[in-house]
Protein backbone atom coordinates (compact mmCIF):
# COMPACT_ATOMS: atom_id res chain seq x y z
CA UNK A 1 0.00 0.00 0.00
CA UNK A 2 1.16 3.27 -0.99
CA UNK A 3 1.94 5.69 2.28
CA UNK A 4 -0.52 7.91 2.02
CA UNK A 5 -2.65 4.48 2.75
CA UNK A 6 -4.98 4.96 -0.88
CA UNK A 7 -4.55 2.59 -3.69
CA UNK A 8 -4.04 3.45 -6.94
CA UNK A 9 -5.92 0.77 -9.05
CA UNK A 10 -3.11 -0.17 -11.81
CA UNK A 11 -4.92 -3.51 -13.05
CA UNK A 12 -8.17 -4.87 -12.31
CA UNK A 13 -8.64 -8.18 -10.82
CA UNK A 14 -10.91 -10.81 -13.23
CA UNK A 15 -12.96 -11.45 -9.84
CA UNK A 16 -14.94 -8.39 -8.25
CA UNK A 17 -13.55 -6.04 -10.12
CA UNK A 18 -11.08 -5.22 -7.54
CA UNK A 19 -7.91 -2.84 -7.82
CA UNK A 20 -4.48 -4.34 -6.74
CA UNK A 21 -2.34 -2.18 -4.82
CA UNK A 22 0.25 -0.05 -6.70
CA UNK A 23 3.94 -1.45 -6.44
CA UNK A 24 5.93 1.53 -4.86
CA UNK A 25 9.14 1.88 -7.21
CA UNK A 26 12.78 2.82 -6.04
CA UNK A 27 15.86 3.84 -7.86
CA UNK A 28 19.62 3.19 -7.35
CA UNK A 29 23.05 3.38 -8.86
CA UNK A 30 26.39 3.10 -7.98
CA UNK A 31 27.37 6.41 -6.49
CA UNK A 32 31.01 5.95 -6.05
CA UNK A 33 34.10 4.93 -4.36
CA UNK A 34 35.27 5.51 -0.85
CA UNK A 35 39.21 5.28 0.05
CA UNK A 36 39.36 3.95 3.76
CA UNK A 37 42.51 4.73 4.82
CA UNK A 38 44.32 3.23 8.66
CA UNK A 39 46.04 6.70 8.94
CA UNK A 40 46.37 9.63 10.93
CA UNK A 41 47.13 11.80 8.65
CA UNK A 42 43.94 12.11 6.13
CA UNK A 43 45.73 15.16 4.37
CA UNK A 44 48.55 13.59 3.28
CA UNK A 45 45.90 10.18 2.05
CA UNK A 46 44.21 12.68 0.54
CA UNK A 47 47.32 14.50 -1.65
CA UNK A 48 48.44 10.62 -2.77
CA UNK A 49 44.80 9.76 -4.13
CA UNK A 50 44.37 13.29 -5.76
CA UNK A 51 48.44 13.29 -7.22
CA UNK A 52 47.48 9.22 -7.85
CA UNK A 53 43.99 10.09 -9.80
CA UNK A 54 44.80 13.70 -10.85
CA UNK A 55 42.67 15.29 -9.26
CA UNK A 56 42.14 17.76 -7.08
CA UNK A 57 40.69 17.97 -3.81
CA UNK A 58 37.31 19.52 -3.78
CA UNK A 59 36.75 19.61 -0.23
CA UNK A 60 38.50 18.88 3.11
CA UNK A 61 36.84 17.63 6.12
CA UNK A 62 33.57 17.45 3.81
CA UNK A 63 31.30 15.26 6.80
CA UNK A 64 30.89 17.60 10.20
CA UNK A 65 33.65 15.34 11.79
CA UNK A 66 36.52 15.97 9.47
CA UNK A 67 36.94 12.32 8.45
CA UNK A 68 36.84 12.85 4.73
CA UNK A 69 37.95 14.55 1.76
CA UNK A 70 36.16 15.07 -1.34
CA UNK A 71 38.05 14.78 -4.88
CA UNK A 72 36.54 16.98 -7.61
CA UNK A 73 35.58 14.66 -9.81
CA UNK A 74 34.35 15.42 -13.42
CA UNK A 75 30.13 15.34 -12.71
CA UNK A 76 29.25 12.58 -15.25
CA UNK A 77 31.50 10.21 -12.78
CA UNK A 78 31.16 8.54 -9.82
CA UNK A 79 32.39 10.31 -6.60
CA UNK A 80 35.59 9.41 -4.72
CA UNK A 81 36.21 10.18 -1.36
CA UNK A 82 39.13 9.54 1.43
CA UNK A 83 37.81 8.66 4.53
CA UNK A 84 40.03 8.15 7.80
CA UNK A 85 38.94 4.88 9.41
CA UNK A 86 39.87 3.46 11.92
CA UNK A 87 39.92 -0.38 10.73
CA UNK A 88 42.22 -2.13 8.11
CA UNK A 89 42.58 0.14 4.81
CA UNK A 90 40.46 -0.91 1.89
CA UNK A 91 37.93 0.19 -0.63
CA UNK A 92 34.70 0.30 -0.28
CA UNK A 93 31.28 1.71 -2.88
CA UNK A 94 28.61 3.73 -1.87
CA UNK A 95 24.53 2.95 -3.69
CA UNK A 96 22.89 5.92 -3.70
CA UNK A 97 18.85 5.98 -3.63
CA UNK A 98 16.06 7.95 -3.56
CA UNK A 99 14.68 5.43 -1.09
CA UNK A 100 17.31 4.21 1.58
CA UNK A 101 15.17 1.91 3.42
CA UNK A 102 13.79 0.51 0.54
CA UNK A 103 17.19 -0.14 -0.91
CA UNK A 104 18.40 -1.99 2.46
CA UNK A 105 15.23 -3.87 2.21
CA UNK A 106 16.26 -5.70 -1.60
CA UNK A 107 19.87 -5.96 -0.71
CA UNK A 108 18.71 -7.43 2.30
CA UNK A 109 16.25 -10.23 0.46
CA UNK A 110 19.72 -10.63 -2.01
CA UNK A 111 21.53 -11.66 1.02
CA UNK A 112 23.60 -8.62 2.26
CA UNK A 113 23.36 -7.30 5.97
CA UNK A 114 22.68 -4.20 7.52
CA UNK A 115 25.39 -3.68 9.84
CA UNK A 116 25.08 0.10 11.10
CA UNK A 117 22.70 2.65 10.29
CA UNK A 118 24.90 6.09 10.00
CA UNK A 119 22.73 9.61 10.22
CA UNK A 120 20.89 9.58 6.52
CA UNK A 121 22.73 6.01 5.13
CA UNK A 122 23.59 2.48 6.07
CA UNK A 123 26.52 0.75 6.22
CA UNK A 124 26.00 -3.17 4.49
CA UNK A 125 27.98 -6.56 4.09
CA UNK A 126 27.34 -8.29 0.81
CA UNK A 127 27.01 -12.14 1.19
CA UNK A 128 30.73 -12.16 0.47
CA UNK A 129 32.22 -9.97 2.85
CA UNK A 130 32.60 -6.44 1.25
CA UNK A 131 31.09 -3.43 3.19
CA UNK A 132 29.40 -0.89 1.47
CA UNK A 133 26.92 1.79 1.71
CA UNK A 134 23.49 2.84 0.82
CA UNK A 135 23.41 6.80 0.54
CA UNK A 136 20.20 9.42 0.06
CA UNK A 137 20.73 10.00 -3.97
CA UNK A 138 22.66 13.57 -4.78
CA UNK A 139 24.50 12.90 -7.65
CA UNK A 140 22.95 15.15 -10.94
CA UNK A 141 22.62 12.29 -13.00
CA UNK A 142 20.67 9.81 -10.30
CA UNK A 143 17.69 10.32 -12.15
CA UNK A 144 18.87 9.50 -15.63
CA UNK A 145 20.86 6.80 -14.72
CA UNK A 146 19.62 4.84 -11.51
CA UNK A 147 17.68 1.48 -12.05
CA UNK A 148 14.32 1.02 -10.86
CA UNK A 149 13.07 -1.59 -8.74
CA UNK A 150 9.63 -2.38 -7.00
Amino acid sequence: MPPSGLFICVKREAVGNRCRPAEIMHKSRLAGFIIDCHTDDLGAAADFWSKALGVPPKTRDSVADGNYVTLDMPSDEPHIEVQKVSHPSRVHLDIESDDVQAEVKRLEALGAKKIASVQDWCVMEAPTGQRFCVVPAESALFQRRAREWP
